[in-house]
């Protein structure tokens, strides 16, 4: 089982349905990557390495790209205009939270790159770091 996390494009005052709704009206076309996203996934690449250390990249013509961290089970893909992260769930404790905060780095880098919004699909939210109450 894995944790995903979906990249998603919000606009003002849309809401989080609307935007799955539109997602899926779209799921079953097989599109080629975007050129703004593979121009993204050019700037994310490098910054995942500095994140994450040695990665695989899969590129699969003009239609999928993937990013693996095999330490950590941590996936970055790019299929047609769909990005997603996923994690594996087998983490506990310590080791749970820093891999938590690397997902949370890895978001970043791709919302800054991509300019979508990170979403929770399992809790219906943005993806986002919760603070911590003093």
């Amino acid at each position: 089982m894995s944790y995903d996390i979906d990249f998603l494009r919000r606009r003002d005052g849309q809401s989080w349905d609307e935007v799955l709704e539109a997602m899926e009206d779209t799921a079953d076309d097989s599109e080629p990557i975007p050129a703004r996203l593979l121009g993204a996934w050019g700037r994310i690449v490098p910054q995942a390495r500095a994140l994450l250390g040695e990665v695989n990249i899969t590129e699969h013509e003009q239609e999928s790209r993937d990013l693996s961290h095999s330490d950590t089970g941590i996936d970055l893909s790019v299929f047609g205009d769909e990005v997603s992260i996923t994690v594996p769930y087998w983490y506990a404790g310590d080791n749970a939270a820093v891999v938590r905060g690397t997902v949370f780095a890895l978001s970043a880098i791709v919302e800054k790159g991509t300019g979508l919004t990170a979403y929770d699909s399992r809790r219906s939210v943005r993806w986002q770091r919760r603070r911590r109450k003093a």
